[in-house]
């Protein structure tokens, strides 16, 4: 099955590239680097020709609230069209736990965004919603840091190894649309400046690391559902152990 991962070349995209031609599948890692641009359309109807699934992993390049949005709206829409065009019976993107109750956060909503484009459209979708990254620990306790302290939220917080974002997203991709959204998590969960905590530990940081019910987000502000999933989501099997002891 030809499967085109848009966004190909990035820290899940890549992973996900991979893991599909392990399993015998035709997979193309699409991204400006090989000359497919979502945001322009460049290069989308050539990339698409005879795929039957795209997956979207694509992350912007701007944080900035109108740039996000702009580049999620226009790349989905962008994107649904070509695969409109090519016959493309599956779509699957990846998106956030919590952008549906985080409207304080640009990218958040911009995500939000993107997913209403999907379902607004005529071609079959399944959307995997990921709790944050093991992989991302460092740069959230470098938003915090003040001196010799790093502040962070004291909220509950799920996060999950990309290896088993990648995982998810293959299983869901080679299997039929689901025409709605899961979730998927850490197996753990624990207050948020817990896991900041263990992971400066595991690098050697000595900065006290303190969880604070008032620090924001990325400039929001969260409570125990803000980050975690509902309902019954799905777990990933690494621990934030068993990640520390591969880096």
């Amino acid at each position: 099955m030809k499967i085109v991962v848009i966004g190909g070349t990035g820290l899940i995209g890549s992973k996900l590239v991979a893991k599909l031609r392990e399993r015998g599948h035709e997979a193309v890692a699409a991204s400006p680097r090989s000359g497919v641009n979502a945001v322009t359309g460049e290069g989308l109807a050539g990339a698409l020709t005879g795929a039957q699934v795209v997956v979207d992993v694509a992350n912007a390049p701007s944080w900035e609230p109108a740039a996000v949005l702009e580049f999620f709206e226009r790349s989905s829409k962008n994107l649904l069209a070509a695969e409109i065009a090519a016959g493309v019976k599956h779509h699957v993107a990846l998106s956030i736990v919590g952008t549906d109750r985080s409207p304080g956060i640009g990218y958040f909503l911009a995500k939000d965004a993107q997913e209403r484009v999907i379902k607004s459209s005529s071609v079959p979708y399944s959307i995997v919603r990921a709790t944050q990254f093991f992989e991302f620990l460092d740069g959230i306790a470098e938003a915090g840091a003040s001196g010799d302290r790093i502040v962070v939220p004291s909220a509950q917080f799920q996060p999950i190894a990309a290896d088993d974002v990648v995982d998810s997203l293959a299983e869901v991709a080679t299997r039929p649309p689901l025409n709605g959204t899961i979730e998927i998590a850490g197996p753990d969960k624990a207050p948020f400046n817990e896991f900041v905590a263990r992971r400066r530990k595991a690098a050697g940081d000595s900065r006290t690391v303190v969880g604070d019910p008032h620090a924001g987000y990325y400039g929001a502000m969260i409570d125990d559902t803000s980050l975690t999933p509902g309902g019954k989501p799905q777990l990933g099997k690494i621990t934030l152990e068993t990640w520390l002891a591969r880096i």
